[in-house]
């Protein structure tokens, strides 16, 4: 394992000093890198397999041996190596996460609500295990309906239900905040208020401008969607950093539209004058 790390840390130096070289003209073909990174991994690879002649049992080896063949790309083998670990130690919720994170990208998808339902059963205070739940449920609605049978909006509250569990568990993770409140965009009627909360949780955690600015570019759509034209313009106003130009610009277009559309709408729908 420790091999496996070292090799990992080495190939990724490999590639960056490569690319650094090649900015400049130099460095190794593609091919060329491509077979000494494969050389470097075939060594890991074989150790790992000569350990298992020796110790054909170690349930932790084998879901170390499924990381590094997730790492490296093979996800079919990597699976093999997970369920190998799950038939020893079906008590590890980590095998479990791992087998529903691969289900979850190859199907069966009902595989990965149930195996992600066993991790979180099996350690109820990690919320990795409840935040990819809760991802998998939201991404694939139709499935998790016929799954627990119940309809779309139980899903979008089932998926959300597990968000707020990972969030509890690890209420300080900004990133897991703003997948909770961007999960909100999928819900219609949008939940204003929910959604305003959520960004608004997001924002209190925020370590740096960069992300400050991020949410108030979101909180300036959910109300700009609310109707709300003149707060969404001052969220807006906020925004400086250039890594929000063009999202920024898009949504100053969307709220003159919307603004316009409801001014011509008010005169439309105004009562007509008195003589």
């Amino acid at each position: 394992m420790r091999d496996d790390d070292a090799a990992m840390d080495e190939v990724d130096s490999w590639i960056q000093e490569n690319n650094a070289f090649a900015a400049h003209g130099a460095g190794e073909s593609k091919q060329q890198l491509n077979t000494r990174i494969r050389a470097r991994l075939d060594v890991v690879r074989q150790s790992y397999q000569d350990y298992f002649k020796q110790y054909p049992t170690n349930a932790a080896a084998y879901l170390a041996y499924g990381s590094f063949l997730n790492d490296i790309g093979d996800e079919d083998g990597a699976s093999v190596q997970y369920e190998k670990s799950r038939q020893l130690d079906p008590k590890d919720p980590a095998v479990w996460n791992d087998l529903a994170n691969y289900y979850g990208e190859n199907g069966p998808i009902t595989n990965a609500f149930a195996y992600y339902s066993k991790a979180a059963e099996l350690n109820p205070s990690e919320p990795v295990y409840y935040e990819n739940w809760a991802t998998t449920v939201y991404l694939f609605r139709k499935d998790a309906r016929e799954f627990y049978g119940i309809n779309e909006g139980q899903v979008f509250d089932k998926a959300l239900g597990l968000y707020q569990k990972a969030i509890q568990l690890d209420p300080q993770n900004f990133v897991l905040m703003t997948d909770y409140a961007e999960s909100y965009y999928g819900i219609k009627p949008l939940r204003i208020n929910d959604a305003l909360v959520a960004w608004t949780n997001a924002l209190n955690i925020a370590t740096n401008d960069l992300e400050r600015e991020g949410v108030y570019v979101h909180l300036a759509r959910v109300k700009m969607l609310a109707g709300r034209f003149a707060e969404a313009q001052d969220q807006l106003d906020i925004v400086t950093n250039s890594a929000y130009g063009d999202l920024k610009k898009h949504l100053q277009r969307s709220l003159l539209q919307r603004e316009q559309e409801a001014q011509t709408n008010n005169v439309l729908g105004s009562p007509a004058p008195s003589e």
